[in-house]
């Protein structure tokens, strides 16, 4: 079995990160990464970062997923809002529109749901605010360099906490999804780009170099199955 290199972050890009890439390819690629979530638990791990938060009852709750996909989060979130009767206004941002044409017809019966199509550097989506910045397997798309002036802008951009839900790091992880999509996985996008997902996900030490870089004290760093880090940056 050959050695799988997790010493640091892969540099490899992912057909996922072209923001051109559009029509039934697209769609089935966030089908089966839909259910990856699903079956491995990672969706519920945000929500329980929401549990974890003092949200306002008697008010209503501004949330963002940035880079929602296909808006599969988003709609667990409001799932879980209508059931613990809480008010919520829930955005979804992607630099993809074809994608966001895809979660506007999945979520035509959330209508607490909104899809824009921005690229986060753009000044429109910069100058938005709101009370939890999610960002949900998507910070791993990003380099190094990029990451601590993009937590930066999340942390300003809201007023109770940004929840990051995102890959661990892991040689084990990484031979575990190949055998978990040999069974559930047809997709050959979806396992190619799954497979480098994880070897662009996180350490915990990539996290905390992260975090002083950025200065801010009150955060957490938890371990979730299946290969996951919940990260809480609280206001």
């Amino acid at each position: 079995m050959s050695e799988i290199d997790t010493t640091k972050r892969s540099l490899e890009p992912e057909i996922m990160d072209d923001f051109d890439f559009r029509g039934e390819e697209l769609r089935i690629t966030l089908e089966d990464l839909e259910k990856v979530n699903s079956l491995l638990g990672g969706n519920q791990i945000s929500i329980d970062g929401l549990k974890q938060l003092d949200l306002d009852r008697n008010s209503e709750i501004s949330i963002v997923d940035v880079g929602c996909g296909n808006g599969a989060m988003l709609r667990k979130i409001a799932d879980w809002g209508r059931k613990e009767k809480l008010k919520l206004k829930l955005t979804g941002v992607d630099a993809n529109a074809y994608a966001i044409d895809i979660a506007q017809v999945l979520s035509k019966d959330y209508p607490e749901l909104d899809f824009v199509t921005q690229n986060i550097f753009s000044s429109e989506f910069r100058s938005s605010k709101f009370d939890v910045v999610m960002c949900t397997l998507t910070l791993h798309h990003f380099k190094d360099s990029q990451i601590p002036e993009i937590l930066h802008q999340f942390y300003d951009q809201s007023n109770i906490a940004v929840i990051i839900n995102d890959l661990q790091r892991s040689a084990l992880a990484y031979r575990l999804f190949k055998m978990f999509c040999a069974v559930f996985v047809k997709n050959e996008i979806a396992r190619k780009d799954g497979l480098i997902s994880i070897l662009r996900g996180f350490k915990e030490h990539d996290i905390n170099k992260y975090m002083n870089t950025i200065k801010v004290d009150t955060y957490s760093i938890q371990w979730k199955w299946a290969f996951r880090y919940l990260w809480i940056i609280n206001k």
